[in-house]
């Protein structure tokens, strides 16, 4: 229980992104915003502990920052600037389906029906949860939010694959600063120089960056090492978190359709963990 609760921990603080970052932060730079989300915390972490990668590592820990922060940030932050929130969740809601198709091609670890039923109900919930009326579809914003969710899925699979010989936290640092080398490049190229940086948003990065990376993300490789690939339907609950954040912090109106939504979502949550627990019982 305790493994489980501290690994919806990470996907809950991230639900709570969307209202840091309209809230506090400079809008139009998200390549920026990622790359300050990552890199000062994975630099402290790694400059802190003096672990670096060695042999293999050195590549390993490049692919898995860029699949897991880097990449999956930059097409995160398209997907939501082209996208209405609820269409770009619904859609990232197809990680845990993606997450065991590549487990069962990579690790030979074949999903239950139970799976894909969970993970077909989550993506029903959360698009009862997030979706309205009317919303517009751009194509460029709709592969961006799928190419997030492989992304991520990837590297949730390749994480688990390869045994890391150091803490969980030096694993952490390593990723997020090959992430957010990544997205300080694709920032300076695509969005040029850094702007100057209001006290509300030095508070947010710092929210962002402690909170909503630093911590999040080691909880959330802590998760795929005690709890294997199933982790991805923790990230189910973001959508549910933010939804709710929304209606606490900024009046936004929360349906009956939308607490549906919540419960299903919920819902595959604990199916989809209870069918892991039933195949390696």
């Amino acid at each position: 229980m305790t493994n489980f609760i501290l690994t919806a921990i990470a996907p809950m603080i991230w639900g709570s992104t969307y209202l840091v970052t309209t809230e506090l932060l400079p809008p139009d730079r998200p390549l920026l915003v990622g790359a300050l989300r990552a890199l000062p915390v994975g630099l402290w972490i790694v400059a802190g502990y003096g672990q670096l990668p060695k042999g293999w590592w050195w590549w390993r820990a490049i692919v898995l920052g860029i699949l897991n922060i880097g990449l999956f940030f930059a097409l995160l932050f398209i997907s939501a600037y082209r996208l209405p929130g609820g269409v770009a969740a619904t859609l990232g809601a197809i990680q845990p389906l993606l997450v065991a198709g590549m487990a069962w091609l990579l690790l030979s670890q074949k999903p239950s029906t139970l799976t894909f039923i969970s993970g077909i109900g989550g993506i029903v919930g959360v698009g009862l949860l997030v979706l309205g009326p009317g919303v517009a579809l751009d194509p460029v914003g709709i592969l961006a939010a799928l190419g997030g969710a492989v992304s991520m899925a990837v590297g949730i699979v390749l994480a688990k694959r390869w045994v890391c010989p150091v803490s969980l936290l030096v694993f952490t640092g390593w990723q997020l600063v090959a992430g957010g080398v990544f997205l300080a490049l694709l920032s300076l190229l695509i969005e040029g120089m850094p702007l100057k940086l209001s006290a509300a948003n030095l508070m947010g990065f710092v929210y962002l960056g402690l909170i909503g990376t630093g911590l999040a993300y080691t909880l959330w490789f802590r998760g795929i090492e005690t709890l294997g690939v199933s982790v991805s339907f923790f990230g189910l609950l973001s959508p549910v978190v933010a939804t709710t954040l929304g209606y606490m912090v900024l009046d936004q109106s929360l349906t009956l359709v939308q607490l549906i939504g919540a419960v299903g979502v919920l819902g595959s949550v604990f199916m989809g963990q209870w069918s892991s627990k039933v195949k390696s019982g």
